[in-house]
């Protein structure tokens, strides 16, 4: 049986690969950056994955953490023991809590183009959406249901914007002469 060809060549240096470079990309993939500013903080190195989670009262396997009912054929319910570990780093499962506790900022917003057709139709029909929905403006055609619901957006996404446009409409004009 023939040898394979492999096997038999020479081991040569590749002068056009950087080491450096690899090795870089490796320990990149070894330890992977952690996004959590307060984790990161409290890692250690040297220890294990799961020790440093259990360290910081996080847990490494929800399965193992969690109990769980098990139930036999013949035999009662019972509960699994879940291995109880001393939580070194308690302030950082404090700062995670503190964090996921505070309300989420509504970033949603619109388009000026859209701001200006909301406002627009409030202007020349008010709250008649069948007359919005036969507008020539109207150039997508929205039925009055689609035009009801951009208008809510419109008073949703900019409270103040659409309280300030209402009362300046309410306001009688000053005559120019």
């Amino acid at each position: 049986m023939p040898k394979a060809k492999q096997s038999a060549r020479r081991k040569k240096f590749n002068y056009n690969q950087d080491r450096k470079k690899l090795k870089k990309q490796f320990i990149k993939k070894y330890n992977p950056r952690i996004e959590n500013s307060q984790i990161r903080n409290a890692w250690d190195d040297k220890k294990s994955m799961a020790r440093n989670l259990q360290e910081m009262g996080l847990t490494f396997d929800p399965n193992r953490t969690l109990p769980i009912k098990k139930k036999g054929l013949l035999r009662e319910e019972r509960e699994t023991k879940a291995p109880g570990g001393i939580v070194t780093k308690p302030y950082v499962l404090n700062q995670l809590e503190e964090e996921a506790s505070r309300p989420e900022k509504d970033t949603k917003t619109l388009s000026s183009d859209l701001i200006e057709y909301a406002q627009y139709m409030i202007r020349e029909h008010g709250d008649n959406f069948k007359a919005m929905a036969r507008d020539e403006k109207n150039y997508y055609q929205d039925t009055p249901k689609q035009i009801k619901r951009k208008i809510n957006e419109y008073k949703r996404c900019h409270p103040e914007h659409y309280d300030a446009f209402i009362s300046s409409l309410s306001a009688p004009q000053p005559m120019v002469q």
